[in-house]
């Protein structure tokens, strides 16, 4: 492994200094002084997209910014231990990371604002021999940043995207009641039901730097809320960002707020479909200037062939729970069924849904969106590097459709496989972040398909004779 050395300076050095900016400091500390701040979180993401870090008090800011704080290794993979007991990600003796903290991320918590926040970027402690100083090769929102900026300058293109975050609420005077054989999506007075859910997540929102735009009600119990598209990473951290709002307002308001992908038979999955544009400049390369009827330019084909190449190799990433595949089996809930796009077609994997926007709806309400970010950088490269063809659009329903791609894994071990085998999907996140998401999820099918369940109960235990 080679450090990362410019000038004698390591990756963390060059964090550090930039961090020691006495303008920079002095202007968050200012903004501490003026909100009240009394304590500050240092929050990392983990592979699974679980928010862990530590509080300190607001006083140690100038200490924290050069110096950050240190947690154990295995943090990065939610401290989980296999099926044999085994501490996923180095075991009990794995050495600390430092976690950063990237100071333009500070915000307030405006619903406690003694509480401000920062997001980190994690590195290998500076003393460790050898790598020292190296960016942590499991931080997934550090990967993003650097595989972003990579591919800005190798193609003089940046993605831009916009997430639409699906999820399930539920508790007392949340129930849908519609008429049978009709669905209560859109209706205003299910939105006045969640009044006070969708209030409070958009004021927490729009104080937290996310532009909200539009909302609906589409199913019993789910909501929608979107924001403006932006910068992929930025996109990235406002989705984590968003999922703690909502964890939030479910405590403050006694009711479950759940990014569970597919909560009932039946019912229509919890997605989060990515709509995705790529731009050089001020200029969205996937649309020509003027022209009106839906179309794709040579470019967007070939990213549109490079998503759609690598699709099943990335569904580990985009559908990551046993869970997850639950939502593509439930046929007519508007799911994916195989890999296909379309001209405005919902039931294609890839849907042209505006000129210069494609909607991608593998991935779902639980996906980690720096992973799934990192692996859509890839496979678009790829497709413009090699000008992949996505072949024509599907024309009516998908579901009775050909495949034209690799088939679309339907269980979590499927997808593992085809994870597996899919080198450039494997190469957007690193050998290391691989094999720790591998371990963890190859454990997580593992021990479903150990597990009894309910409906095994009903089909068998009184069956015979």
């Amino acid at each position: 492994m080679t450090s990362t050395v410019i000038s004698g300076a390591t990756a963390l050095d060059r964090h550090r200094e930039r961090n020691t900016d006495r303008a920079a400091i002095a202007e968050i500390q200012a903004c501490i002084a003026e909100s009240g701040v009394q304590y500050l979180y240092y929050q990392a993401v983990t592979v699974t997209g679980r928010v862990v870090g530590k509080v300190v008090p607001a006083g140690h800011l100038a200490r924290n910014a050069e110096k950050g704080v240190q947690l154990h290794r295995t943090a990065v993979s939610d401290l989980q231990v296999d099926r044999a007991g085994t501490l996923l990600g180095g075991g009990v003796e794995a050495a600390e990371f430092t976690a950063v903290p990237d100071l333009d991320t500070f915000a307030v918590l405006p619903w406690d604002t003694s509480v401000g926040r920062f997001f980190c970027r994690l590195y290998e402690p500076g003393h460790r021999p050898g790598v020292g100083g190296q960016p942590l090769a499991t931080d997934v929102r550090g990967n993003l940043l650097r595989l972003h900026a990579g591919f800005t300058e190798r193609t003089g293109l940046e993605l831009r995207t916009g997430c639409e975050p699906e999820m399930t609420w539920s508790g007392p005077g949340l129930d849908a009641r519609f008429r049978p054989g009709s669905s209560p999506a859109y209706h205003v007075d299910h939105l006045e039901r969640y009044r006070p859910i969708y209030q409070k997540v958009i004021g927490y929102a729009r104080a937290l730097g996310l532009d909200m735009i539009e909302g609906d009600y589409e199913d019993p119990g789910q909501l929608e809320l979107n924001w403006m598209y932006d910068h992929a990473d930025l996109t990235a951290d406002r989705l984590i960002v968003y999922r703690q709002i909502c964890r939030q307002v479910a405590r403050e308001l006694g009711v479950t707020a759940s990014f569970m992908p597919k909560p009932a038979t039946g019912m229509m999955g919890n997605g989060c479909h990515h709509n995705l544009s790529l731009w050089r400049g001020e200029q969205n390369v996937l649309a020509e200037p003027g022209v009106r009827e839906l179309h794709l330019t040579e470019t967007g084909r070939h990213a549109l062939g490079g998503i759609l190449t690598h699709a099943a190799g990335a569904m580990a990433v985009m559908g990551p729970t046993v869970n997850s595949y639950k939502r593509y089996w439930d046929s007519g809930q508007f799911a994916p069924s195989q890999i296909n796009w379309g001209m405005d077609n919902k039931t294609c994997t890839v849907r042209l849904s505006a000129n210069g926007r494609l909607e991608f709806k593998l991935p779902d309400a639980m996906v980690n969106p720096y992973l799934s970010h990192a692996v859509l950088l890839a496979a678009i490269e790829d497709g413009l590097d090699n000008r992949i063809d996505p072949g024509p659009a599907q024309r009516g329903s998908s579901y009775a459709g050909e495949v034209a791609f690799a088939k679309l894994p339907l269980t979590l071990g499927e997808a593992l496989d085809a994870f597996a085998a899919d080198e450039v999907v494997k190469t957007a996140l690193g050998s290391e972040l691989v094999e720790l998401y591998s371990e963890l999820k190859r454990d997580e099918w593992a021990r479903f398909c150990g597990a009894v369940t309910d409906w095994e109960h009903m089909m068998y235990a009184e069956e015979a004779p």
